[in-house]
């Protein structure tokens, strides 16, 4: 019977050696909402010290004097539920597109076929400076997906000199991905290289302007969407891209800065949580549990469960309003109030410690109601409907548009940390919606508090070549006992044998 459990053996082994490799490179898939929906939008879904502004990137222009920022201010439309989106010029002659600002993905990807959703798209054939690589693209999202062709073209940025040559997916088949109501017609991922598709060869767009144009390795960006509704007809909110730097007219206060933990993501380390003046009180690592990001592409503010359970029963005790229905909580659901009673005075403000560039030290940042429970839509004139920005996640906690709205946010990828200072169209009704306070002492949390460290792909390759070369020694050894076995076969078991089929199941 040596042969059969020889057989046995290999297939498992190599089941599991493949399954182990094919595992080290899944990416946690990204969460990507797009206007308000009972069955989309509710996901029903890559410093030295502390220091004030003064201190830091506070320029109205680059160092090198290549861009001014000044130019840049305004240059986003949009609002939350929509998305935030730029217009950029692809290709010679030029074509005009919006793109959508996403700093939770790498790929530049623009549509390059027609789609219901969407009123135009990049002809790649009118572009004759557009060349294909011939290399397949997917991409996959929590909600919807896409697959296209990679090439590359130039792209004109405003106030951005000269005309870089970028990666580009076209988008050629898509499904969840365009949404109805959105404006724009493709994607510009702002994340590092690590989360680029297929692999982390293809240079994503910000790292080509960088090389390209020699701006600093800094953007900031502004989403000025605070508290309006996701159904207004007036002109969407907008906001600022700024590439290159930091345009101080446009916070308020001091810059905070918290390093970045991984290079993938935006990965960032909160400390704790409180809802009014409580701490949840639970172990950091729950806050960090799988990663905790900066994501301008995720709607709301997004919880692992635990965290997510223990923020909905505070904010229960602690609101004004008594047997609220679980359906608003877990988002199928809207609140209404009488036209003009609005509901933010009956709920608490939340605050996210995290961690500062000084290790032991923290700072918080806090958002109103105003930010978290949002007007969607009215009914027949006579009342305001509301819903929950919060809701639970399975891939770690992503500080998306819900918080990012209260304030002016810097990824100083050059000195490897993320910004946050009080924005100045962070306002609802005259009052601020945001704040921040620090700093605070982190001698009563741990260290580290962020989950396990990413494995890069250079060690990823190393583990996998391992692993091929065990698997190969393995097998080897497996077809020298098969080839070498003397045994009689007159005992054998078959396959058919009722051990055999269950040891199969």
């Amino acid at each position: 019977c040596l042969w059969v459990v020889a057989s046995v053996a290999l297939a498992l082994f190599i089941m599991l050696c493949f399954g182990m490799a094919k595992s080290l490179y899944t990416i946690p898939l990204k969460i990507f909402i797009g206007t308000f929906n009972s069955s989309l939008d509710l996901d029903l879904t890559p410093m030295k010290r502390i220091q004030a502004s003064g201190n830091g990137l506070s320029l109205a222009s680059d160092p090198a004097g290549i861009v001014n920022f000044l130019d840049m201010v305004t240059n986003l439309q949009g609002d939350s539920g929509r998305g935030y989106y730029m217009e950029m010029t692809l290709g010679t002659p030029g074509q005009k597109l919006n793109i959508l600002v996403d700093t939770g993905s790498s790929n530049f990807a623009v549509a390059a076929a027609a789609h219901p959703f969407i009123t135009h798209f990049f002809n790649t054939a009118l572009s004759s400076t557009y060349q294909s690589t011939g290399r397949g693209v997917a991409v996959k999202y929590t909600q919807g997906n896409w697959e296209g062709e990679l090439g590359t073209d130039h792209v004109r940025i405003p106030s951005i000199p000269g005309t870089p040559t970028i990666n580009i997916a076209t988008i050629l088949s898509s499904n969840g991905f365009f949404l109805p109501g959105v404006n724009w017609q493709g994607i510009l991922g702002l994340a590092y290289p690590l989360l680029a598709q297929p692999d982390s060869s293809v240079e994503p767009f910000f790292n080509s302007v960088v090389r390209q144009t020699g701006i600093p390795d800094v953007f900031s960006l502004q989403m000025c969407g605070a508290g309006l509704s996701d159904s207004t007809t007036a002109d969407p909110a907008g906001g600022s891209l700024v590439m290159g730097g930091v345009e101080p007219t446009l916070y308020s206060g001091s810059m905070w800065y918290t390093p970045i933990k991984e290079e993938w993501y935006y990965q960032v380390e909160v400390l704790k949580l409180e809802v009014g003046d409580q701490n949840l009180n639970l172990d950091c690592k729950e806050y960090n549990q799988d990663k905790a990001i900066v994501d301008s592409g995720t709607t709301l503010l997004r919880l692992p469960v635990n965290v997510f359970n223990a923020v909905v029963e505070a904010i229960s005790k602690t609101s004004l309003i008594q047997d609220f229905t679980s359906g608003f909580w877990g988002g199928t659901k809207l609140a209404c109030w009488l036209k003009g009673e609005t509901p933010w005075r009956f709920f608490p403000k939340l605050s996210i410690y995290l961690r500062a560039t000084n290790n032991s030290q923290s700072f918080k940042i806090s958002i109103l109601p105003q930010l978290y429970i949002q007007p969607i839509t009215d009914v027949d004139g006579r009342l305001d409907c509301f819903r929950f920005g919060i809701s639970s996640s399975a891939n770690g906690l992503v500080i998306g548009a819900t918080v990012m709205e209260g304030f002016y946010v810097v990824f100083d990828r050059a000195e490897k940390r993320v910004g946050f200072a009080v924005s100045r169209c962070a306002v609802n009704g005259g009052l601020a919606v945001s704040e921040i306070l620090g700093p605070f002492s982190s001698a009563d949390v741990a260290s580290d508090c962020a989950a396990g460290g990413l494995l890069k792909e250079p060690l990823l390759w190393v583990i996998s070549y391992a692993l091929m070369a065990v698997c190969a020694v393995v097998l080897l050894i497996l077809l020298l006992l098969l080839s070498c076995r003397h045994r009689d076969r007159s005992g054998e078991i078959t396959d058919e044998s009722s051990l055999v089929r269950h040891r199969i199941k």
